[in-house]
């Protein structure tokens, strides 16, 4: 062999040798509530179970006594999409004041946690080290879509739904169960928008021809779906209005009891 490819030889060699040595996976241990990374302590984990036992929370303590974080189930966070096998977590770093969003498995939640703290790095000298937590967050914390929650008021599903012109509200046997507004006129078509009475948005709708129109595209936030729904015509045109009577009333009453029965309100 050559002196250039025995260099080049060696060289492969050494590459090889120093990414496997930088690939290498800490060696993470846990007995007795004590997390050992190579052969050395460096935290303690308390758990309580919550619940009824269907979940735990986690607190982190430096071996000295320090209480360095919290980690608890976050319950305002949709699962993603096909994975019902994990929660998330929100852990608070409370040395650095930090937070991140994780993901912990139901069924390993705490060997799960140990795993992410022990490979972390985060708790350098009896204490959380803010570099190596913005490494943390960067590399294994999560950003999920935030649940809506949708608490529909207590009436009959039964009753027709009224338009109350000068309010903007939506009743139904005489319980206010949401509200409306125009966001939009023009001569071709209207949009409006519809809340819950607690301001939330549940729906956005337009249509075309008023309440003569023959259907209308919603937008429905609570499952980010948009269709197209026929609409019964018919109606005609409102001749005399009263004073902040809409036009499009009619539509707005089939819409809202589309809404109703589809229990978006």
């Amino acid at each position: 062999m050559t002196t250039p490819l025995k260099t080049l030889f060696f060289l492969a060699i050494l590459f090889v040798f120093s990414f496997c040595s930088y690939a290498q996976k800490v060696k993470v241990d846990y007995k007795d509530g004590i997390i050992n990374v190579d052969g050395k302590d460096i935290a303690k984990v308390i758990k309580t179970k919550e619940n009824f036992g269907l979940t735990s929370s986690f607190e982190l303590f430096s071996l000295s006594g320090e209480k360095l974080m919290i980690a608890v189930v976050a319950t305002d966070f949709a699962p993603e999409d096909g994975n019902n096998a994990d929660f998330y977590y929100r852990f608070s770093f409370l040395p650095t004041l930090q937070t991140g969003i994780f993901s912990l498995g139901k069924l390993s939640a705490e060997k799960n946690f140990v795993k992410l703290i022990g490979e972390s790095g985060i708790v350098v000298d009896n204490t959380l080290d803010e570099n190596k937590i913005n490494e943390f967050l960067a590399k294994k914390g999560k950003n999920p879509k935030i649940v809506i929650s949708y608490d529909l008021v207590q009436r009959s599903h039964m009753g027709k739904a009224l338009i109350r012109d000068q309010t903007k509200e939506i009743d139904q046997g005489n319980v206010i169960i949401g509200t409306f507004e125009n966001i939009g006129h023009t001569a071709v078509s209207d949009s409006y928008r519809f809340k819950l009475p607690s301001g939330l948005i549940v729906a956005t709708a337009r249509f075309s021809g008023g309440n003569e129109a023959k259907n209308f595209t919603i937008s429905t936030n609570k499952d980010a779906f948009t269709q197209i729904v026929a609409m019964k015509t018919g109606y005609g045109k409102i001749l005399a209005m009263s004073e902040g009577m809409d036009p499009n009333r009619y539509a707005l009453e089939f819409i809202a009891y589309w809404l109703i029965k589809n229990n978006y309100l």
